[in-house]
């Protein structure tokens, strides 16, 4: 059985070309659990969380990285945030008219004037660094290739394959100059032919190692260790009540009294929290032990 939740790099030595790949199952599945996403959102956020984990991967940072795409078409929001120890949470915002079919492409679902922003907070004391590009290519999979393209100067494959409970996708780029050891001039060619080959079923279900083999077992490969993957979220209890405490308790009565309860969705994994009366008063003034009432 093939190790759950997980990147791992790799290295096609007779190719020049360096790669990782990530299966994710629980932690796709905690993704899905507070928000039924139409099939189509479903299947781009799953995209989006591969690819996210997959960029990280790519760069060094201490901090945190965000893959946002913002638009005015159906889809306005797809958010995804890894920490460099690939702590994962995200989510998606769309209209609720309109139900797009599996077929419609990124300028259908985005609009014709979406960005895609990527964010590097490396550390507290540093300025962050952001790049942000149009949206082109119908596939998630092309835009960020062109990403890497025009912004990175770097050739980059990626394959992406998305089920109810496994999201998946593999990543390859050529290696610069500086670091190539062979002079084989197919070889970038080759591995993205190879690569391509490879069914979602095969992305999704198969070990690395094995997925690999098949893929390139005529090149040298080099497999490097597993790195976990986990989604995780900083929302809490606690930080909702101190913002709560933060309004002043006439504010928060006032909610009270205009619709029965207070409710906190976080804006990064869509946990509720919700407060009543008896929990505003607990609080406040300590007189009862808040009910834990929320959906995490």
């Amino acid at each position: 059985m093939r190790a759950r939740d997980n990147a791992q790099r790799f290295l096609i030595e007779s190719c020049d070309v360096r790669g990782q790949v990530v299966q994710l199952d629980e932690t796709w599945k905690e993704a899905l659990a507070r928000v039924d996403y139409p099939p189509r959102v479903r299947e781009l956020l799953g995209e989006a969380f591969v690819a996210a984990i997959l960029l990280a991967g790519t760069i060094k940072f201490e901090g945190r990285m965000t893959f946002q795409i913002k638009g005015e078409g159906y889809l306005r929001l797809l958010v995804v945030q890894v920490t460099a120890d690939r702590k994962v949470r995200g989510l998606a915002r769309w209209n609720e008219a309109g139900s797009p079919s599996t077929e419609e492409g990124l300028e259908a679902l985005f609009g014709s004037d979406a960005r895609l922003v990527i964010t590097i907070e490396a550390r507290k004391d540093a300025e962050p660094y952001q790049g942000i590009v149009a949206l082109q290519g119908e596939s998630l999979s092309a835009a960020l290739a062109d990403y890497f393209r025009d912004s990175e100067q770097l050739q980059t494959a990626l394959f992406l394959a998305v089920g109810d409970d496994v999201a998946a996708g593999m990543l390859l780029q050529k290696l610069p100059a500086s670091e190539r050891r062979e002079d084989d001039v197919d070889g970038w060619q080759r591995a993205t032919l190879l690569a391509g080959t490879a069914s979602a079923d095969e992305l999704r279900d198969r070990p690395v190692e094995g997925l690999l083999h098949s893929l390139f077992h005529e090149e040298r490969v080099r497999l490097f260790e597993e790195s976990p993957v986990q989604f995780a979220c900083g929302c809490s209890r606690e930080r909702t009540s101190a913002m709560l405490e933060g309004l002043g308790e006439t504010e928060v009565q006032s909610i009270i009294e205009e619709r029965g309860t207070v409710e906190i969705t976080c804006e990064f994994c869509d946990a509720a929290y919700r407060y009543d009366a008896v929990d505003v008063a607990a609080l406040f003034h300590g007189t009862a032990a808040a009910d834990v009432d929320h959906r995490h």
